[in-house]
């Protein structure tokens, strides 16, 4: 597989968390070194090692990933999606913490869900027989530099649109969730 053709599959594994990043720097207060890399950091490494589980594991559980890694990608976005519009309408602005997204389960479950694709594109990469380390490395790379490039798009739109930004951030989520599990049951 080409060079080419490795980056090209990296952007696209990289667009689910391209949009969460989004979604993330509308929800921070200030988007500072920190936060963008803990979630830079972890989405990168979460495609990363994701591509390589996938790979490691072979066509042998393919049948058993294909059978669910929708549902969990669904769900997990779901309930981040609807934790936001939740909070976002609960209270006033004023009166509103945000909460970092960045931080503790909320970022495990954004980075599983924006990472299951991998999986499947590793376990495709084992079939191809791909350097998976150089593949790996590169789609773990495009992912956080994605990621930076959303969080700071979705701190200059979320410091405009505030609240009717986290709806429209949690809509987004859910609607990715779904589009993940209309594209594998109508497949």
């Amino acid at each position: 597989m080409s060079l080419l053709a490795i980056f090209g599959i990296a952007l696209a594994l990289a667009m689910d968390a391209f949009a969460v990043a989004i979604v993330a720097g509308s929800r921070l207060e200030r988007l500072t070194f920190r936060p963008v890399f803990r979630l830079s950091f972890h989405f990168g490494l979460w495609q990363a090692l994701m591509t390589l589980l996938g790979w490691a594991a072979g066509s042998q559980i393919d049948e058993l990933i294909r059978a669910y890694d929708h549902w969990v990608a669904f769900g997990l976005l779901c309930i981040v999606g609807g934790r936001m519009i939740y909070e976002s309408i609960r209270r006033d602005e004023k009166d509103r913490p945000r909460k970092d997204p960045t931080r503790k389960w909320t970022m495990v479950m954004l980075s599983v869900a924006t990472s299951i694709d991998a999986l499947a594109v590793g376990l495709s990469m084992a079939l191809l027989q791909v350097n998976i380390w150089r593949a790996a490395l590169i789609i773990g790379l495009v992912a956080s530099g994605m990621t930076i490039i959303g969080m700071a798009f979705g701190r200059e739109a979320g410091s405009r649109f505030g609240r009717w930004m986290e709806i429209t951030g949690g809509l987004v989520l859910i609607g990715i969730g779904v589009n993940i599990l209309v594209e594998h049951l109508g497949a």
